[in-house]
């Protein structure tokens, strides 16, 4: 496939500074050590945010820090898009017989996030332990599933926000609410926000179905229909349908900034 071609092509950049990478990796994983630690100083005052307990928040974000990490990794494409857009790179992307997206996202591979990914992973096996849930097999698959499923989230929002560079050239900042501020949201659990701020970020751009929602039947919030509870973090990849679609649109009305 042409992304695992372009996967190794930034491998291999990578590994030309070798040092600096190493130098990298290490700065986003104390990155999100600090950002933990911040977090455990928080419960350190307070015995418990809206009924969630330290472990069961931390669990949450463990499972946010993996998945943004990953979608970061693998889509930062769609994040840096708009250099391709004023520097006209993206026409010569037009002008292959090959997936738009696929080569977008290969267009920038963030190896160096990988520490955050291996940091966020260290965080939630630590944390395992401390949460008192029963770790059998249907609950394992579930943990798996919130992260795949908030990769997925996380990378439609990042097609959303490319999608915008179409029509203002330059990317927005306000993208950052749903991409890092969405990361920082989806760290705790939803309860503790307002009705209407859960309700968003469920229904609309869905980070309580990698987090908040399975995280019900973790914990043994739910007693029914825990099948439901359990696969609800795979509607993130249903997300990415249409973001899909939004992209095409804009594609299909783009115009090269030197028109």
């Amino acid at each position: 496939m042409i992304y695992w071609h372009y996967l190794k092509l930034n491998l291999k950049a990578v590994l030309e500074y070798r040092l600096s990478s190493w130098f990298l990796i290490l700065a986003q994983s104390l990155t999100t050590l600090f950002y933990f630690i911040g977090l455990r100083l928080l419960f350190l005052r307070f015995d418990s945010l809206a009924g969630w307990t330290f472990a069961e928040a931390a669990l949450c974000y463990g499972v946010t820090g993996a998945a943004f990490a990953l979608a970061e990794c693998f889509a930062r494409g769609f994040d840096l898009f708009s250099r391709l857009v004023i520097q006209g790179s993206f026409d010569r992307i037009l002008l292959r017989p090959r997936s738009t997206i696929l080569q977008v996202m290969g267009a920038n591979t963030e190896i160096s996030r990988l520490g955050r990914f291996l940091m966020s992973m260290g965080i939630l096996l630590s944390i395992l332990p401390m949460t008192g849930i029963s770790w059998e097999s249907p609950k394992i698959i579930t943990l798996c599933f919130m992260i795949l499923g908030g990769s997925a989230v996380f990378t439609g929002v990042f097609i959303l926000g490319a999608t915008f560079c179409f029509f203002t050239l330059e990317g927005l900042e306000v993208i950052n609410i749903f991409t890092d501020g969405g990361r920082e949201l989806a760290s705790y659990p939803l309860p503790i926000y307002g009705r209407w701020i859960s309700r968003f970020f469920t229904f609309v751009i869905p980070y309580g179905t990698m987090n908040y929602l399975p995280l019900l039947y973790l914990t043994g919030r739910v007693s029914q229909w825990p099948l439901l509870y359990m696969l609800m973090p795979l509607l993130g990849f249903l997300f990415l349908l249409p973001c899909v679609g939004v992209w095409r649109i804009g594609v299909r009305h783009y115009n090269s900034s030197g028109s």
